[in-house]
């Protein structure tokens, strides 16, 4: 990544709205696992997320968007998305240089600042059942509600490539 700074909330906001994308966003106490947001599920109806930024053994890098309550083998999901080895999580220097955000604020959204295409992403295909996905928007006290396909369609204007794969239990 250059030495430019992360994308804020309101540019990702303002991005979407250029592509005509419709969201909403509800502002709450941070939140740094799907334990912690639970309180939030009557507020904020959807699926809700939770993301594992991981890598292989020759630093390709994998953002994993699952539903929040779904388990994702790391012993095995490599072959599934196309890594060259197990997998391992990625370490939080790596998650800010790519995807612009701290532990407990990875989203889907972050690929708005992987500039250089260094990470791929991966939506699990249960999640994609939902209409409504709640990602946060680049920080963790707040979520943003979104359409499954207008998710997709964000990820493809950053220049990604949503793989949509099955990759949970």
């Amino acid at each position: 990544m250059t030495d430019m700074q992360p994308k804020t909330d309101k540019e990702l906001f303002a991005f979407l709205d250029g592509l005509g994308i419709s969201h909403s966003t509800k502002e709450h106490a941070p939140v740094f696992t799907v334990a912690e947001s639970v309180s939030l599920r009557d507020e904020i109806p959807g699926g809700h997320t939770k993301n594992l930024f991981v890598k292989d053994k020759k630093d390709n890098y994998f953002l994993m968007t699952v539903e929040e309550h779904a388990t994702v083998d790391l012993k095995t999901v490599h072959g599934i998305i196309g890594a060259a080895s197990r997998v391992s999580f990625g370490k939080p220097e790596k998650l800010m240089e790519y995807l612009g955000v701290i532990p407990g604020a990875v989203t889907a959204f972050g690929v708005i600042n992987d500039t250089a295409g260094k990470v791929k992403i991966i939506i699990d295909a249960d999640l994609m059942a939902f209409d409504t996905i709640n990602c946060h928007p680049l920080r963790n006290d707040a979520t943003t509600s979104i359409g499954a396909k207008d998710l997709l369609r964000f990820i493809e204007a950053t220049g990604h490539e949503p793989l949509v794969l099955k990759v949970t239990a």
